[in-house]
């Protein structure tokens, strides 16, 4: 499932094509994804001008001029593809999962500059809705999620707080929405192990300073994914065509048996499964 960095990629390469574009034409294909659509799902985009994307955690948000808010989720599969001049281009292209097959694009955004933007999800485990805004917080996806990681509110602060008296793992509590909004399996595994913490680890049991260590392992982690166009298990491709590369730099996830990264360590990258996902973590140096 795509994680923060690919949903902000996302963002990224949709925004300067439905920014502050008016929606002339909408067509809605079935009547579900992993949810019904709400009534009259295209009557009431249709006309709306969008205001500027947005993300909150893994959703993408677009303000309507209508008072209501276009929220989307990509699920495992779902991509939107840019149709304009020159021909498609998908930002977040997973090439190894389902195709982009026709039969499985299911919404279609015509904008007032000519373009179309189609969203494409073959098991449908995606979902889109619209909430009133300004009802957002309130609604069940954003009520009670916690602190977004790269905005200033997340400080040690915000963790500290979080872990105390847990027993817990740390692994388990960071995955909680509740406590930081986005984050995935993927850059916990690689977060603990830049701040060197063994992800069975309790939360009530981690020190001040390595809650500090943590904080700043998920911020550089999130940004540097960002920066590299967002990554996953598949090859991932940007707004400009160009393939995410953060993949390849993993330092624990996905390398099972691997000589550890960090300097001066000379432990083997471990796999566990945690709540039914799996752990990457060098046992030498992560305590």
């Amino acid at each position: 499932m795509p994680e923060l960095p690919e949903v902000e990629t996302v963002r990224r390469g949709l925004a300067p094509h439905l920014d502050g574009a008016r929606l002339v034409e909408v067509e809605q294909r079935r009547p579900d994804l992993r949810f019904p659509f709400p009534d009259d799902f295209a009557a009431r985009l249709r006309g709306a001008r969008i205001g500027v994307l947005t993300r909150r955690a893994k959703y993408l948000l677009a303000p309507l001029d209508t008072g209501e808010t276009l929220v989307a989720h990509l699920g495992m599969t779902g991509r939107f593809t840019i149709e304009e001049g020159g021909g498609p281009d998908t930002p977040g292209l997973f090439h190894h999962a389902a195709g982009a097959d026709p039969k499985h694009t299911h919404v279609v955004l015509t904008t007032d500059r000519g373009v179309c933007v189609s969203y494409n999800d073959a098991r449908r485990f995606g979902y889109m809705t619209l909430i009133p805004t300004a009802q957002l917080g309130m609604s069940p996806y954003f009520k009670g999620l916690g602190p977004e990681p790269l905005d200033e509110r997340f400080a040690p602060a915000t963790l500290i707080h979080a872990f105390a008296g847990r027993r817990q793992s740390v692994k388990a509590t960071l995955l909680d929405q509740r406590v930081v909004a986005g984050l995935g399996n993927i850059y916990v595994c690689e977060a603990l192990h830049r701040a060197r913490l063994h992800p069975e680890r309790a939360a009530g049991e981690i020190g001040v300073a390595e809650i500090k260590r943590l904080v700043l392992a998920i911020r550089t982690v999130l940004s540097e994914a960002i920066a590299a166009g967002g990554s996953t298990l598949r090859d991932y491709r940007s707004a400009d065509g160009a393939l995410g590369y953060f993949q390849h730099a993993f330092k624990v996830y996905g390398r099972e048996d691997d000589p550890c990264v960090s300097p001066r360590c000379s432990g083997v990258v471990q796999r566990i499964v945690q709540g039914g996902r799996s752990s990457f973590f060098c046992g030498r140096c992560q305590r």
